[in-house]
């Protein structure tokens, strides 16, 4: 049994130097891709895959700019106990003879790109031509909010989680939640049903939330459960604690669970997939959010500056690749829909979430990392067009609305060229003008790009966007 053990242990180490030999050979990138719900991440992947993989629309990819771009496949699933990313059920509906958008994240999935490329410099002079494999890991945003859960106890988590709910922005949307714990005894024997109506008043609560535009939402596996729906692990809530709580009790089985919910949803989720990554998209909905108000505006700005806190951020020392240590070193904020939007306001869309997210571009650029904003479009789905109102030139957008099926052109409204009032208003200040009475969004419907679907899907700096992310790693 030793020597089996020992023979084992030697097989395994030598499959694993040779899956770093391989690494070195063939480099993976691993880029994560994430946002908040509506943000665009299940459009983004597919139109990032299928830009590749045509090609057509990327002279903003200097690689490819420059025809060094040999070819793109989709590579064999690099980790077969993840979920696969659907690009071709994805692409069907996209490319169908009614175009729709495709079912949005609701899990980690992933899927392999392998470029084909000719290298530049000395690399060009040893090998006529090289291959990255990119992974694409995608993954919801609610999850994020789960990993500053890390570092907390229950008794801390609760309280806070208890007093943000009757803050002035939450508030309104806790009333069932109010009532559920009026009705609990927190030092009362544990009971299921009991632990049950509660954990569902508070995932209705957290539900209320995301449909009124708020985002820092917690536990994010209540909004989004997946197969771990039903379980012990996903049924608990806050309590405020009773004076010596028995072992028994309420409050004692819920902090039990808290922790079971740190052990099995959110250390899991860090290690096996966030605390992997290389490169990092953060998608953010920053017209809907604008859209919805100061207070939806307040939320996602608190929620993402403290998510993001939590990326290993900086360039990684030799002996961190070695060893398998990762961290992001290249960060890119991309606010989605700028299709809904006139051109020329998309530098103030640009402003408006570098702002937003200033805090944490900061932090990440301190710790070494390159950050980037940027207004995209993954898929394109309006045309420009320009009017004149009694005097005024209007710059419109034209698509088909989703909902109606047809043809409309959009004012939206104006975004600030300073953000900084928005910003003020949104995190606690006032502002007599939040231009949410005179900004409109419209559930525009995907385009048909059928007819030409070598050249990959219509967009707006998608390229751009593709450049940063993995430009550098293609020389």
């Amino acid at each position: 049994m030793v020597l089996g053990s020992l023979a084992d242990g030697l097989l395994d180490g030598a499959g694993a130097l040779a899956d770093r030999a391989s690494g070195w050979l063939e480099p993976t990138l691993r880029l994560g891709v994430t946002g908040l719900s509506r943000s665009g991440k299940t459009v983004f992947v597919t139109a990032l895959i299928a830009s590749l993989l045509r090609r057509g629309r990327l002279a903003g990819l200097v690689p490819e700019a420059e025809g060094r771009i040999i070819a793109a496949m989709i590579g064999r699933q690099p980790d077969p106990a993840v979920p696969r990313f659907p690009f071709e059920r994805n692409l069907s509906a996209l490319t169908g003879a009614e175009p729709r958008w495709p079912e949005p994240t609701r899990s980690v999935s992933q899927i392999r790109l392998s470029l084909r490329y000719r290298p530049t410099g000395f690399a060009a002079a040893l090998s006529g031509r090289s291959t990255l494999h990119l992974d694409i890991v995608d993954y919801p945003g609610e999850w994020l909010a789960d990993i500053p859960l890390m570092e907390q106890d229950y008794a801390d988590w609760a309280a806070a989680a208890l007093a943000e709910a009757e803050t002035p922005r939450r508030a309104p949307h806790a009333a069932g939640w109010r009532a559920a714990l009026a009705a609990a005894d927190p030092a009362a024997r544990h009971g299921e049903p009991a632990a049950e109506a509660l954990a569902a008043a508070w995932a209705g609560y957290l539900r209320a939330g995301r449909d009124a535009g708020l985002s820092a939402l917690s536990p994010g596996r209540l909004l989004m459960p997946g197969d771990l729906e039903g379980s012990p692990a996903l049924t608990f809530a806050p309590l405020p604690r009773p004076d010596r709580p028995p072992r028994d009790s309420l409050w004692a089985e819920m902090a039990r669970r808290f922790e079971d919910y740190k052990r099995v949803v959110a250390r899991p989720f860090f290690r096996d997939h966030f605390a992997g990554i290389d490169r990092q998209v953060v998608l953010v909905d920053t017209l809907g959010a604008l859209a919805r108000g100061p207070a939806a505006m307040g939320d996602l700005i608190e929620g993402m500056t403290a998510t993001l806190g939590a990326f290993r951020h900086g360039r990684p020392w030799w002996f961190d690749r070695l060893l398998g240590g990762r961290r992001i070193d290249r960060l890119l904020f991309a606010a989605t829909k700028a299709d809904h939007l006139h051109s020329e306001q998309h530098a103030n869309l640009a402003a408006l979430t570098e702002a937003m997210l200033s805090e944490a571009s900061a932090r990440a650029a301190y710790r070494g990392a390159e950050t980037r904003a940027m207004a995209i479009a993954a898929i394109r789905a309006t045309a420009e067009q320009e009017a004149t109102r009694g005097g005024e030139r209007l710059a419109l957008v034209r698509g088909r609305n989703a909902e109606t099926g047809r043809e409309v052109a959009v004012f939206p409204g104006r975004l600030p060229e300073n953000p900084r009032p928005l910003i003020a208003a949104a995190t606690g200040g006032e502002m007599a003008d939040w231009p949410e009475d005179r900004f409109e969004t419209v559930p525009f419907a995907p385009p048909d790009w059928g007819g030409r679907p070598e050249n990959g899907p219509p967009h707006i700096r998608l390229d751009k966007a593709l450049d940063f992310l993995v430009g550098d790693r293609l020389e």
